[in-house]
């Protein structure tokens, strides 16, 4: 009788024991797919899960290559996500590379100010200390034809000996302009377009106008930079996506 008890109890253990294990595994499973929905769900237009990779080509208003930019989502969790920017030259060498925090908000994203940097001055001052500060660049999910959007800016000073240079850059004027279908080559996407007025300061002051296309689950995919007699300057496209 006592063996037939001892037995029962262990049976019992062993049979909880199961359980415990069973419930754990469902819990974890949960919780990671969890984490990975909030990932995807953080942002409408830009994918934040980690390991996505994408390329984006400068090119000036003669088609010429300007700069080879390669993108990696890194150390991405409930709220934020880490972007690393690789920098090439036309040729193919690797000149810098560059990384920004994309935050989580209660409407969408908030993009690093240090995001507003182009690629062709990160080249240019590559093995120079430079300190930013600014306002970061929002992007809510629910944009409309016709919604006006937050100015963002930065400002950098450049260390050269034996003086400072000073840099701003300034996004204003940031509206949703419409709705369009675009192909590049990483593919052909359903866009809204963002138009905003660029100030540049660096010395003398450069104003233009900026278009950009954004796409559901892509992100940029082109942008067109005009100056301030509406001429095209550079622009650049997607090439690569993966997700």
């Amino acid at each position: 009788m006592e063996k037939q008890k001892t037995e029962e109890l262990n049976l019992l253990k062993f049979n909880n024991q199961i359980i415990m294990k069973n419930i754990l595994a469902i819990y974890i499973v949960l919780f990671s797919t969890t984490i990975t929905n909030a990932q995807l769900a953080c942002s409408k237009y830009y994918p934040l899960k980690e390991g996505t990779t994408f390329e984006i080509i400068t090119y000036d208003k003669k088609d010429k290559v300007g700069a080879v930019v390669n993108y990696e989502v890194k150390n991405a969790t409930l709220n934020k996500a880490t972007m690393v920017a690789t920098i090439s030259d036309d040729k193919g060498k690797e000149v810098t590379t560059t990384e920004y925090d994309i935050l989580c908000t209660d409407k969408g994203i908030s993009i690093d100010f240090k995001s507003l940097m182009s690629a062709d001055y990160l080249q240019q001052y590559k093995d120079m200390e430079i300190d930013m500060t600014g306002t970061n660049l929002e992007i809510p999910n629910n944009l409309s034809v016709g919604q006006s959007l937050p100015d963002a800016n930065m400002d950098a000073t450049i260390k050269v000996t034996p003086i400072n240079m000073k840099m701003s850059i300034n996004m204003v004027d940031r509206k949703v302009e419409s709705k369009e279908t675009i192909t590049t080559p990483a593919g052909t996407f359903d866009c809204i377009v963002i138009s905003y007025s660029t100030e540049f300061k660096m010395g003398l002051k450069r104003i233009g106008t900026s278009k950009q296309w954004m796409a559901e689950g892509v992100g940029v995919v082109k942008t067109e930079e005009y100056n301030k007699s509406g001429k095209l300057v550079s622009y650049t496209l997607l090439t690569k996506l993966n997700k």
